[in-house]
């Protein structure tokens, strides 16, 4: 191995250590861990330049192939990289500049199949990704070029033998933005990236409860005054909204002969758990307790809850009740709102008419009634049928919701790890997922009008009509 290659892995596996190490404290590097840990990844990336301007990974493939082939006396290393079943002779002593993968098969190692990179994207999906993690997480198998290239610190990453390669960038990004896009609630919030050794953010914002006057803006206000009158001072009220990321997480068991199918595999692994993962992000969006989990729009103080109307019978809904919901709902974040209805309430819906003259005109049904396209709005407003809604009858089966006054924290994207010792008697490979998210209403309460007593809110729901 180049003597600055072998450097490159030492230094890589002291930073490993360290972030290992902060991790089983569960704490974040110490100041003097971090100056280390800085050092160290600054000598890694000169480290990597000068091998790359040394010699091209092409150039590298070659001189591999060739001395491995001197090294067992003239005979070639055979690749069968249909079959990936990479065969070798045995290796003799030589003497002269090796690189890695050469130096592997006279310690006889097995390699991995060489497969065509990119420089843009070294990974054709993500099954065949994970398949070369599994490969090179084999005792004894030099794993695939590219993961080795790939290999970043961090908290998720665990030693080589053990399988612990990470997501490369690309990969956790397009995970990240599957989850989004299949839930629909996550991609309305206002978020934050965090990022470097932070695990939470702190968010200042203006206190304020009520319009009226010496409330607004957290106390701001302004007077009219007649000639030399003394002026009164004012000054606004801040408070500061923590986040702390909270973790959600997968786990899968994928057999060997599932793993030989680098397209099933990516399929399962990726499109599977990035639903979960979304279905997940919206349920605490919604009904989350904010302990060990974001902090849902149901369960937050500000949330508002129109009373059933006198007399209402049982798991109905009525025009009163959208009317006062709609009434409710701050004006300024109306054009933001959306409904959130369970698929249950939808026969209701159907059902409400506004009376005109000794007639009535259909409210969510468009014009021409049920042979017509539904306009799926309720005052201009989207409603969306979702699974995280409560039953017809209960608190949250629909909800005026306006998720910009969300506030959500997320740091980096969906983090991989793979192991084949979890169940190795089984014969079956682990892939771990985490996401570390935070969440909840940036509003403290509901808001007091300037006129009126009704208060106002983001997020209004109907009361149970049990």
């Amino acid at each position: 191995m180049d003597p600055r290659e072998k450097r490159r892995q030492e230094l890589m596996g002291l930073n490993r250590a360290l972030l290992d190490k902060a991790d089983q404290e569960t704490r974040v590097l110490t100041d003097k861990e971090q100056v280390e840990f800085d050092e160290h990844m600054a000598e890694i990336k000169a480290l990597g330049a000068q091998i790359k301007r040394g010699k091209e990974l092409a150039e590298l493939e070659g001189e591999s192939r060739q001395s491995a082939g001197v090294a067992a006396g003239g005979a070639f290393i055979a690749d069968d990289e249909a079959a990936g079943d990479p065969r070798m002779v045995a290796p003799t002593p030589i003497a002269g500049p090796l690189d890695y993968r050469a130096r592997a098969v006279m310690a006889g190692a097995r390699l991995g199949p060489i497969r065509p990179t990119s420089a843009a994207n070294p990974w054709r999906s993500f099954g065949e990704f994970l398949q070369a993690v599994v490969h090179g997480s084999d005792p004894g198998t030099m794993p695939d070029r590219r993961l080795v290239e790939d290999r970043a610190a961090g908290l998720n990453e665990n030693i080589g033998s053990e399988g612990g390669f990470l997501v490369t960038t690309d990969f956790s990004t397009q995970l990240l933005q599957r989850v989004y896009e299949t839930g629909l609630l996550a991609g309305r919030t206002f978020r934050f990236q965090i990022s470097g050794n932070a695990n939470g953010i702190k968010i200042p914002y203006i206190v304020e409860g009520s319009r009226k006057d010496g409330y607004r803006w957290g106390g701001v206000r302004a007077y009219w005054q007649g000639e030399a009158q003394a002026k009164s001072e004012t000054k606004p009220a801040f408070g500061l909204l923590e986040l702390s990321l909270k973790k959600l997480t997968g786990l899968c068991y994928a057999s060997d002969e599932l793993i030989q199918d680098a397209d099933a595999l990516g399929a399962i692994v990726g499109e599977l758990f990035s639903r979960e993962f979304g279905f997940k992000t919206d349920e605490a969006l919604v009904r989350g307790t904010g302990a060990g989990q974001p902090l849902g729009i149901l369960n937050a103080p500000c949330l508002i809850t129109v009373a059933a109307e006198t007399g209402q019978v049982a798991a109905t809904i009525e025009r009163a009740n959208i009317d006062k919901m709609w009434a409710r709902m701050y004006a300024p974040c109306r054009p933001n709102s959306v409904w959130l209805i369970n698929q249950d309430t939808e026969p209701q819906l159907n059902s409400l008419a506004a009376i005109v003259g000794t007639g009535g005109v259909p409210i969510y049904l468009p014009p021409g009634g049920l042979s017509a396209s539904p306009f799926s709005t309720i005052y201009g407003r989207p409603v969306l049928p979702i699974e995280q809604a409560s039953t017809l009858g209960a608190v949250g089966d629909i909800t005026l919701a306006d998720y910009s006054q969300y506030v959500m924290a997320e740091k980096g994207g969906m983090q991989a790890a793979t192991s084949i010792h979890v169940r190795f008697l089984y014969d079956e490979t682990t892939f771990r997922f985490v996401l570390r998210v935070d969440g909840q209403p940036w509003w403290q309460g509901p808001l007091t009008p300037n006129q009126g007593t009704n208060t106002l809110s983001p997020f209004v729901a109907l009361a149970a009509r049990a």
